[in-house]
């Protein structure tokens, strides 16, 4: 698998770098984002925090807006910002912002035009970290996170690969999509009509029936616009409740959507996952 550098900033003693590849998962040219710390520089592997980001980002919104880098740079993790869906001329589209390009779910649709390119859950499980693990001193120790559409997959890919991940957070995330219009209108669309086949995408579900646990944080803004009709965190500490699921749901005044309340609590996201990724 080979990748090409497209850009190369210097930030915090580590390097911010994009990076376009093909991807065989995808069925199309896809860009990542990486920040290496400069922990590199010792010849030691480091481990990886990827994360998702939501509705209509890129992976530029977390590189560019939240401030990551200048903890990452002393914890020595490198951070990893996928896109959030395929990109190209001959993948579908839909005229909203919640369903097609911006919009990948981070799940495998099955149903057309949808599947020929939308298998993000298979491109940040699989494909992704192996390309990122031959290219870059990177090892095998990861932690997820994200926001919003983001946050739903990293809970999901976490929920369903424990094994992969020694952690996993999340701001303001989808919590139960299919029971939101979110998750309903892109659920319909890239799985069908089976509502049976859109639990294997939903954290609520998913942490109803887990087996194996992961150290999980989330934080979630009460003035966030979202919160009761999309994102009903509620639903998930409920669901926590009931297996005794190690969840941290912290509620914080004032705080909105925004990259504003990422910047605000990242800090403490990687300090979290900073005790599993190294123990």
């Amino acid at each position: 698998m080979t990748i090409e550098n497209i850009s190369s900033n210097k930030v915090f003693g580590g390097w911010h770098k994009q990076y376009r590849h093909r991807s065989s998962t995808l069925n199309c040219d896809m860009r990542f984002a990486i920040f290496l710390p400069p922990q590199i520089n010792t010849g030691v592997k480091v481990p990886a925090f990827y994360w998702l980001s939501g509705l209509t980002c890129t992976d530029e919104n977390f590189m560019q807006k939240s401030g990551a880098q200048r903890i990452a740079a002393e914890l020595g993790i490198a951070l990893i910002a996928p896109d959030t869906s395929p990109r190209g001329e001959d993948v579908a589209d839909d005229d909203s912002y919640d369903l097609g390009k911006g919009a990948g779910f981070y799940l495998n649709a099955s149903q057309a035009p949808w599947n020929r390119h939308f298998h993000m859950y298979d491109y940040i499980v699989k494909e992704l970290p192996e390309l990122i693990e031959q290219h870059f001193p990177i090892s095998t120790q990861r932690a997820i996170s994200g926001h919003s559409m983001g946050g739903h997959g990293a809970l999901t890919i976490a929920l369903k690969n424990p094994k992969r991940y020694t952690s996993v957070s999340a701001f303001s995330p989808i919590s139960n999509p299919i029971n939101c219009p979110w998750g309903q209108k892109a659920f319909s669309a890239y799985l069908g009509n089976d509502k049976d086949t859109w639990k294997a995408y939903d954290s609520c579900e998913l942490m109803g029936t887990a087996t194996e646990r992961l150290p999980t944080l989330i934080d979630q803004g009460n003035d966030d616009q979202f919160l009761n009709e999309q994102l009903k965190p509620h639903l998930l500490a409920a669901a926590a409740k009931k297996r005794a699921y190690p969840l941290q749901l912290n509620y914080h005044d004032g705080y909105d959507h925004s990259y504003y309340f990422i910047a605000s609590f990242i800090e403490s996201h990687l300090r979290f996952h900073h005790q599993h990724l190294y123990c």
